[in-house]
């Protein structure tokens, strides 16, 4: 038998999954030193920074509750402002987390195993950062949920069925709740791998009682398969159903620069692509502050980077699609928001969103930025400023200027919108140190099937 024969063996200028030279020790060992090993002082200064935008973000929220949301820029015409941008911002960061793990897994991509443990968990903390602001957009968010809530009440008001922003609420919950079960599933091997590696007490027993009784036995993995893949199955329709509720809240609108059919395709390929590029944004500084380069390889940038171009191009195509359907269809409002995003008083945020989202990811096609580190994070940031900018052309810009010129106004965020934006990103990043501090980041036991022994066994099976 030669050596391309072999289970492990790649082509020529293949790049590998996991380095070589790792076993299921050294795995285990390696990635569990992430949590039980010494954290560096520049990871508690950056955990207390994270903790003080996560305390600005409490401070705003109850200034909210205590004065109302005319403390925010919101106005009439403009409805909607920061609360709705950056609520639309954070679900679409979260799609990433679900994609990498459910879609990939059930196509059986070996690639994920590295980046979907830490893209689970940023879905998770995304999706709570997204739903404070509908939450508190409300005004008294402890009646939020009794008039969201479609259960009979003796008032005989039900809600309105047909409208998206009740099927909002029915898409992210779902989407929350199946992706936390799913994240949570997939930790339980790796937390009875803690629980039997951990040297104090408190440790053995707070593992011990998250992984559930593991024991490894043939039992246990059968039926932690069949539950795996199971929501697996589930999760992925959310993928295109969660983003695509979200695009109703437009779509089904009359608001020149809303109304328009291309908003569900759209909408997801965008999530797609500012969750991508989040990941990357995480992934990068993890794998070098913590050594892991081995198992966040450059194949895994490299694919990244492929996701990013092909989904950055499909909103380019939207982009282009929504300046010709206005302009074909003839219709005095729309070739006037057309106008109003290209000369207008916000014109210029239009234009950095072209750059950042459409100009910006050019070099991707070149294997030499795929696969650099400093390219690919500078590309990445300049998608998650481009994927914020295109909700304030979406929204803000598509409002100010409404049907009736004697309405239109200019929509400025104060310093609580800009508070709380910033105390959000402070809660998502303090969230996300958290994690690594005590869980597992990437999933050993799945990394353990990509060695060589695993390969060569599973050929012989």
């Amino acid at each position: 038998m030669s050596v391309a024969d072999l289970p492990n063996a790649r082509p020529p200028g293949d790049l590998p999954v996991l380095a070589p030279g790792h076993g299921p020790a050294s795995i285990t060992d390696k990635i569990s030193s992430v949590v039980f090993g010494r954290m560096p002082i520049w990871f508690y200064v950056a955990m207390a920074i994270a903790f003080g935008g996560a305390m600005v973000l409490l401070a705003s929220l109850t200034k909210l509750v205590f004065t109302g949301i005319g403390i925010w820029g919101n106005n009439q015409p403009v409805g909607w402002g920061f609360d709705i941008i950056n609520f639309v911002w954070w679900i679409g960061i979260g799609h990433a987390g679900t994609l990498i793990s459910a879609i990939l897994l059930l196509l059986r991509q070996e690639w994920r195993t590295s980046i979907n443990r830490f893209a689970e968990a940023m879905t998770l903390f995304a999706v709570a950062c997204a739903l404070i602001y509908p939450l508190f957009h409300t005004g008294r968010p402890w009646l939020a949920a009794y008039w969201l809530l479609p259960y009979p009440n003796t008032m005989g008001m039900w809600p309105n069925f047909r409208s998206p922003l009740i099927w909002d609420v029915f898409a992210v919950s779902t989407y929350a709740s199946v992706s936390a079960l799913f994240w949570y599933i997939g930790l339980i091997p790796d937390l009875a791998v803690m629980r039997d590696k951990a040297k104090k007490l408190w440790q053995r027993k707070t593992y011990g009682l998250f992984s559930m009784g593991w024991r490894n036995s043939a039992r246990h993995w059968h039926n932690y398969e069949s539950a795996y893949l199971l929501l697996a199955g589930l999760s992925t329709p959310l993928v295109l159903s969660v983003h695509s509720v979200v695009s109703f809240d437009f779509a089904s609108g009359q608001i020149p620069g809303w109304h328009a059919t291309i908003f569900p395709p759209y909408f997801v390929a965008g999530a797609v692509f500012a969750g991508f590029a989040m990941v990357l944004t995480l992934a990068i500084p993890l794998r070098r502050a913590f050594g892991l380069e081995d198992f966040i390889t450059t194949k895994h940038l490299d694919n990244m980077g492929r996701v990013m171009l092909v989904t950055g191009l499909i909103v380019g195509y939207g982009y282009v699609m929504e300046l010709f359907t206005a302009w074909y269809s003839g219709n005095l409002y729309e070739m006037y928001m057309v106008k109003n995003r290209l000369f207008g008083p916000y014109s210029w945020i239009y234009y950095l969103l072209i750059v950042c989202n459409i100009l910006a990811i050019q070099p991707l096609w070149l294997q030499r930025f795929r696969r650099s580190v400093v390219s690919l994070w500078v590309i990445s940031m300049f998608v998650n400023f481009g994927m914020w900018f295109e909700r304030f052309v979406i929204i803000p810009m598509s409002l100010h200027r409404d049907f009736l010129p004697s309405s239109w106004d200019m929509y400025n965020p104060t310093r609580w919108d800009f508070a709380t934006f910033f105390g959000s990103i402070g809660l998502f990043l303090a969230l996300m140190f958290l994690f690594v501090r005590v869980l597992p980041a990437i999933a050993m036991f799945e990394m353990k099937t990509l060695t060589p022994d695993a390969k060569i066994k599973e050929g012989a099976h």
